[in-house]
Protein backbone atom coordinates (compact mmCIF):
# COMPACT_ATOMS: atom_id res chain seq x y z
CA UNK A 1 0.00 0.00 0.00
CA UNK A 2 1.26 3.02 -0.84
CA UNK A 3 0.12 5.45 2.45
CA UNK A 4 1.30 8.77 0.46
CA UNK A 5 -0.89 8.36 -2.05
CA UNK A 6 -3.82 6.86 -0.40
CA UNK A 7 -3.58 9.95 1.50
CA UNK A 8 -3.89 12.35 -0.85
CA UNK A 9 -6.76 9.99 -2.37
CA UNK A 10 -8.83 10.77 0.97
CA UNK A 11 -8.13 14.50 0.91
CA UNK A 12 -9.24 14.45 -2.99
CA UNK A 13 -12.37 12.92 -1.60
CA UNK A 14 -12.24 8.83 -2.02
CA UNK A 15 -13.49 6.90 1.63
CA UNK A 16 -12.38 3.67 3.23
CA UNK A 17 -15.22 0.78 3.44
CA UNK A 18 -15.43 -2.83 4.33
CA UNK A 19 -14.79 -3.50 0.67
CA UNK A 20 -11.29 -2.25 1.07
CA UNK A 21 -8.69 -4.36 2.47
CA UNK A 22 -7.56 -2.41 5.30
CA UNK A 23 -4.82 -4.56 6.57
CA UNK A 24 -2.01 -2.63 5.75
CA UNK A 25 -2.92 -0.81 8.80
CA UNK A 26 -1.17 -2.72 11.09
CA UNK A 27 2.15 -3.07 9.78
CA UNK A 28 2.65 0.58 8.20
CA UNK A 29 5.36 2.48 9.26
CA UNK A 30 3.94 4.17 11.91
CA UNK A 31 5.67 7.27 11.89
CA UNK A 32 4.54 8.00 7.88
CA UNK A 33 0.76 6.79 9.18
CA UNK A 34 0.65 9.84 11.90
CA UNK A 35 2.44 11.81 9.41
CA UNK A 36 -0.26 11.12 6.97
CA UNK A 37 -3.31 11.08 9.23
CA UNK A 38 -2.21 14.48 10.37
CA UNK A 39 -2.05 15.34 6.48
CA UNK A 40 -5.11 14.49 6.29
CA UNK A 41 -6.73 16.11 9.94
CA UNK A 42 -4.71 19.81 8.28
CA UNK A 43 -6.21 19.44 5.09
CA UNK A 44 -9.75 18.56 5.54
CA UNK A 45 -10.74 19.69 9.55
CA UNK A 46 -8.15 22.83 9.31
CA UNK A 47 -6.87 23.57 12.97
CA UNK A 48 -9.98 24.13 14.79
CA UNK A 49 -9.81 21.42 17.84
CA UNK A 50 -13.18 21.21 19.74
CA UNK A 51 -12.36 21.01 23.77
CA UNK A 52 -14.84 19.14 25.59
CA UNK A 53 -15.49 18.88 29.80
CA UNK A 54 -17.66 16.88 31.55
CA UNK A 55 -19.51 16.22 34.63
CA UNK A 56 -20.88 13.34 36.79
CA UNK A 57 -24.16 13.87 36.91
CA UNK A 58 -25.50 10.89 38.63
CA UNK A 59 -22.92 8.55 40.02
CA UNK A 60 -22.71 4.92 40.44
CA UNK A 61 -25.12 1.93 41.10
CA UNK A 62 -25.30 1.20 37.78
CA UNK A 63 -27.75 -1.66 36.78
CA UNK A 64 -25.63 -2.33 33.31
CA UNK A 65 -22.36 -4.78 33.90
CA UNK A 66 -20.18 -3.21 31.50
CA UNK A 67 -16.34 -5.00 32.20
CA UNK A 68 -14.91 -1.59 31.94
CA UNK A 69 -16.20 0.38 34.60
CA UNK A 70 -15.73 1.49 37.66
CA UNK A 71 -19.46 2.64 38.08
CA UNK A 72 -21.22 -0.96 37.54
CA UNK A 73 -22.99 -2.18 40.61
CA UNK A 74 -21.83 -5.08 39.43
CA UNK A 75 -18.06 -4.20 39.78
CA UNK A 76 -16.62 -3.53 43.64
CA UNK A 77 -14.45 -0.67 43.00
CA UNK A 78 -15.77 1.28 45.82
CA UNK A 79 -16.71 4.60 43.45
CA UNK A 80 -18.61 7.65 44.69
CA UNK A 81 -22.23 7.58 44.62
CA UNK A 82 -24.90 9.74 44.13
CA UNK A 83 -28.44 11.13 42.84
CA UNK A 84 -28.67 13.78 40.17
CA UNK A 85 -27.01 17.02 40.73
CA UNK A 86 -28.91 19.86 41.11
CA UNK A 87 -29.22 22.42 38.45
CA UNK A 88 -27.80 25.44 40.19
CA UNK A 89 -24.61 23.14 41.14
CA UNK A 90 -23.96 22.28 37.59
CA UNK A 91 -24.28 26.04 36.64
CA UNK A 92 -21.86 26.78 38.33
CA UNK A 93 -19.09 23.91 37.21
CA UNK A 94 -20.18 25.10 33.60
CA UNK A 95 -19.15 29.01 34.27
CA UNK A 96 -16.21 27.49 35.73
CA UNK A 97 -15.11 25.42 32.64
CA UNK A 98 -16.44 28.21 30.37
CA UNK A 99 -14.40 30.59 31.91
CA UNK A 100 -10.89 28.77 30.82
CA UNK A 101 -11.85 27.86 27.52
CA UNK A 102 -13.49 25.13 26.95
CA UNK A 103 -16.64 25.05 24.14
CA UNK A 104 -18.30 21.93 25.08
CA UNK A 105 -19.99 20.95 28.10
CA UNK A 106 -21.55 17.30 28.96
CA UNK A 107 -23.31 15.91 31.66
CA UNK A 108 -23.05 12.56 31.95
CA UNK A 109 -25.12 9.98 34.45
CA UNK A 110 -24.72 6.50 35.46
CA UNK A 111 -27.00 4.02 34.63
CA UNK A 112 -29.08 2.77 31.72
CA UNK A 113 -31.06 5.66 31.49
CA UNK A 114 -33.22 8.50 33.17
CA UNK A 115 -36.31 9.06 33.45
CA UNK A 116 -39.09 10.48 35.69
CA UNK A 117 -37.64 12.43 38.02
CA UNK A 118 -34.29 12.82 37.17
CA UNK A 119 -35.28 13.88 34.02
CA UNK A 120 -37.40 16.79 34.49
CA UNK A 121 -34.14 17.36 36.75
CA UNK A 122 -31.84 16.98 33.38
CA UNK A 123 -34.44 19.12 31.52
CA UNK A 124 -34.48 21.83 33.86
CA UNK A 125 -30.49 22.04 34.25
CA UNK A 126 -30.06 22.30 30.37
CA UNK A 127 -32.42 24.57 30.01
CA UNK A 128 -30.81 26.79 32.75
CA UNK A 129 -27.37 26.51 31.16
CA UNK A 130 -28.39 27.29 27.60
CA UNK A 131 -29.58 30.25 29.39
CA UNK A 132 -26.43 31.23 31.11
CA UNK A 133 -23.45 29.86 28.99
CA UNK A 134 -22.50 29.93 25.60
CA UNK A 135 -21.04 26.56 25.01
CA UNK A 136 -22.41 23.27 23.02
CA UNK A 137 -24.16 21.02 25.37
CA UNK A 138 -23.65 17.29 25.05
CA UNK A 139 -25.98 14.74 26.94
CA UNK A 140 -25.19 11.43 27.97
CA UNK A 141 -27.81 9.66 29.69
CA UNK A 142 -27.86 6.10 27.83
CA UNK A 143 -30.77 4.36 26.25
CA UNK A 144 -33.38 7.06 26.55
CA UNK A 145 -36.45 7.17 24.98
CA UNK A 146 -38.19 9.21 22.12
CA UNK A 147 -39.94 11.70 23.99
CA UNK A 148 -36.37 11.88 26.46
CA UNK A 149 -34.64 13.17 23.13
CA UNK A 150 -37.32 15.86 22.42
CA UNK A 151 -37.03 17.55 25.91
CA UNK A 152 -33.40 17.60 25.61
CA UNK A 153 -33.46 19.68 22.39
CA UNK A 154 -35.86 22.13 23.08
CA UNK A 155 -34.21 22.59 26.17
CA UNK A 156 -30.75 23.77 24.53
CA UNK A 157 -28.89 20.64 24.05
CA UNK A 158 -27.48 19.86 20.27
CA UNK A 159 -25.10 17.05 20.59
CA UNK A 160 -25.94 13.38 22.41
CA UNK A 161 -23.21 11.18 23.70
CA UNK A 162 -23.99 7.27 22.79
CA UNK A 163 -20.68 4.86 22.57
CA UNK A 164 -20.59 1.70 20.74
CA UNK A 165 -17.49 0.62 22.74
CA UNK A 166 -16.23 -1.79 19.99
CA UNK A 167 -16.65 -3.90 16.95
CA UNK A 168 -20.39 -5.78 16.68
CA UNK A 169 -18.20 -8.97 17.18
CA UNK A 170 -16.94 -7.97 20.51
CA UNK A 171 -19.38 -6.11 22.19
CA UNK A 172 -20.93 -9.59 24.43
CA UNK A 173 -17.56 -9.81 25.49
CA UNK A 174 -17.49 -6.56 27.40
CA UNK A 175 -21.45 -6.05 28.02
CA UNK A 176 -24.42 -8.29 28.35
CA UNK A 177 -27.23 -5.84 30.12
CA UNK A 178 -27.87 -4.37 26.48
CA UNK A 179 -26.56 -4.89 23.07
CA UNK A 180 -25.05 -3.54 19.93
CA UNK A 181 -28.06 -2.72 18.30
CA UNK A 182 -29.48 -1.09 21.27
CA UNK A 183 -26.52 1.44 21.12
CA UNK A 184 -27.20 1.75 17.08
CA UNK A 185 -31.36 2.29 17.90
CA UNK A 186 -30.04 5.57 20.67
CA UNK A 187 -27.80 6.62 17.84
CA UNK A 188 -30.60 6.48 15.07
CA UNK A 189 -33.07 8.37 17.56
CA UNK A 190 -30.55 10.85 18.82
CA UNK A 191 -30.43 11.66 15.00
CA UNK A 192 -34.19 11.85 14.27
CA UNK A 193 -34.66 14.20 17.07
CA UNK A 194 -32.30 16.46 15.32
CA UNK A 195 -29.15 15.90 17.46
CA UNK A 196 -25.48 15.57 16.67
CA UNK A 197 -23.99 12.24 17.94
CA UNK A 198 -20.70 11.70 19.46
CA UNK A 199 -19.74 8.06 19.50
CA UNK A 200 -16.75 5.66 20.12
CA UNK A 201 -15.50 3.67 22.30
CA UNK A 202 -12.39 1.71 24.17
CA UNK A 203 -9.81 0.66 23.28
CA UNK A 204 -7.19 -2.01 25.50
CA UNK A 205 -10.20 -4.40 26.06
CA UNK A 206 -8.61 -7.47 25.08
CA UNK A 207 -9.89 -6.74 21.23
CA UNK A 208 -8.02 -7.44 18.31
CA UNK A 209 -6.92 -4.54 15.96
CA UNK A 210 -9.72 -5.87 13.24
CA UNK A 211 -12.13 -5.22 16.27
CA UNK A 212 -10.87 -1.80 16.36
CA UNK A 213 -11.10 -1.27 12.47
CA UNK A 214 -14.40 -2.87 12.65
CA UNK A 215 -15.57 -0.17 15.00
CA UNK A 216 -13.71 2.74 13.02
CA UNK A 217 -15.99 1.65 9.81
CA UNK A 218 -19.10 1.19 11.88
CA UNK A 219 -19.15 5.02 12.61
CA UNK A 220 -18.32 5.99 9.02
CA UNK A 221 -21.25 3.96 7.99
CA UNK A 222 -23.00 5.92 11.17
CA UNK A 223 -21.76 9.15 9.49
CA UNK A 224 -20.58 10.21 13.40
CA UNK A 225 -19.21 13.50 13.63
CA UNK A 226 -17.49 13.57 17.00
CA UNK A 227 -15.73 10.21 17.91
CA UNK A 228 -13.80 9.96 21.15
CA UNK A 229 -11.67 7.21 21.57
CA UNK A 230 -10.65 6.02 25.18
CA UNK A 231 -7.06 4.12 26.03
CA UNK A 232 -8.51 1.57 29.24
CA UNK A 233 -7.13 2.58 32.22
CA UNK A 234 -8.07 -0.93 34.28
CA UNK A 235 -10.09 -0.07 37.66
CA UNK A 236 -9.04 -2.07 40.61
CA UNK A 237 -12.51 -3.99 41.17
CA UNK A 238 -13.24 -4.59 37.29
CA UNK A 239 -12.90 -7.75 35.42
CA UNK A 240 -10.86 -5.53 33.72
CA UNK A 241 -8.35 -4.65 36.52
CA UNK A 242 -5.35 -6.88 35.23
CA UNK A 243 -5.24 -5.84 31.33
CA UNK A 244 -2.40 -4.82 30.57
CA UNK A 245 -2.39 -0.81 28.98
CA UNK A 246 -1.72 -0.28 25.65
CA UNK A 247 1.35 1.10 24.60
CA UNK A 248 2.09 4.75 23.35
CA UNK A 249 2.88 3.39 19.58
CA UNK A 250 -0.76 1.22 19.99
CA UNK A 251 -3.08 3.93 20.96
CA UNK A 252 -1.22 5.89 18.09
CA UNK A 253 -1.86 3.51 15.26
CA UNK A 254 -5.36 3.10 16.59
CA UNK A 255 -5.86 7.04 16.13
CA UNK A 256 -4.46 7.53 13.11
CA UNK A 257 -6.06 4.61 11.51
CA UNK A 258 -9.00 6.30 12.87
CA UNK A 259 -8.45 9.49 10.77
CA UNK A 260 -7.99 7.67 7.52
CA UNK A 261 -11.18 5.78 7.87
CA UNK A 262 -13.47 9.48 9.30
CA UNK A 263 -11.53 11.98 7.90
CA UNK A 264 -13.68 14.90 8.59
CA UNK A 265 -14.68 13.95 11.97
CA UNK A 266 -13.44 15.12 15.31
CA UNK A 267 -11.07 12.76 16.86
CA UNK A 268 -11.97 12.89 20.29
CA UNK A 269 -8.83 11.91 22.68
CA UNK A 270 -10.52 10.90 25.70
CA UNK A 271 -9.27 8.61 29.15
CA UNK A 272 -5.63 7.55 28.74
CA UNK A 273 -3.92 10.61 27.50
CA UNK A 274 -1.72 9.98 30.89
CA UNK A 275 -0.37 7.47 29.54
CA UNK A 276 1.80 9.86 27.78
CA UNK A 277 4.30 12.29 29.36
CA UNK A 278 3.38 15.34 27.27
CA UNK A 279 -0.17 14.95 28.13
CA UNK A 280 -0.50 13.54 24.47
CA UNK A 281 1.15 15.94 21.85
CA UNK A 282 1.88 12.42 19.96
CA UNK A 283 -1.94 12.21 19.29
CA UNK A 284 -2.73 15.68 18.34
CA UNK A 285 0.10 15.27 15.66
CA UNK A 286 -0.86 11.93 14.42
CA UNK A 287 -4.66 12.95 13.34
CA UNK A 288 -7.06 14.06 16.91
CA UNK A 289 -8.49 17.32 16.85
CA UNK A 290 -10.71 17.05 20.04
CA UNK A 291 -10.59 16.38 23.60
CA UNK A 292 -11.68 15.58 26.72
CA UNK A 293 -10.27 17.99 28.93
CA UNK A 294 -10.29 17.69 33.18
CA UNK A 295 -11.05 15.09 34.81
CA UNK A 296 -12.90 12.14 33.51
CA UNK A 297 -16.15 10.49 35.41
CA UNK A 298 -14.04 8.35 37.87
CA UNK A 299 -10.30 8.65 36.85
CA UNK A 300 -7.78 12.18 36.69
CA UNK A 301 -7.78 13.41 33.47
CA UNK A 302 -5.60 16.75 32.09
CA UNK A 303 -5.55 19.90 33.38
CA UNK A 304 -7.16 22.24 31.02
CA UNK A 305 -4.76 24.81 31.04
CA UNK A 306 -2.01 23.19 30.16
CA UNK A 307 -4.15 21.38 27.36
CA UNK A 308 -4.70 24.55 25.96
CA UNK A 309 -0.98 26.19 25.84
CA UNK A 310 0.06 22.78 24.52
CA UNK A 311 -2.47 22.60 21.29
CA UNK A 312 -1.69 26.88 20.79
CA UNK A 313 1.70 25.87 20.77
CA UNK A 314 0.87 23.34 18.13
CA UNK A 315 -0.91 25.63 16.32
CA UNK A 316 -4.47 24.86 17.10
CA UNK A 317 -7.31 27.36 17.85
CA UNK A 318 -10.86 26.77 19.71
CA UNK A 319 -12.57 29.67 18.15
CA UNK A 320 -13.68 29.05 14.76
CA UNK A 321 -11.20 30.40 11.68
Amino acid sequence: MDIQQLTKDIIAGKRLGREDDLSFFMDVDLELLAMCANEIREALCGNHVDLCTIINGRAGKCSEDCKFCAQSAHNHTGCEAHGVLEPEAVLEDCKAREAVGVNAYSIVTAGRAVEGNDLDTLVDTYALLHEECDVILCASHGLISEEAFARLKKAGVTRYHANIETSKRNFPNICTTHTYEDKLTEIRMAKEAGLMVCSGGIIGMGESFEDRLDMAISLAELEITSIPINALIPVEGTPFATLEPLTEDEIIRTVAMFRFVNPTAYIRMAAGRNYFKDGGRRLFASGANATITGDMLTTIGNNTKQDMEMLQDMGFCWKEE
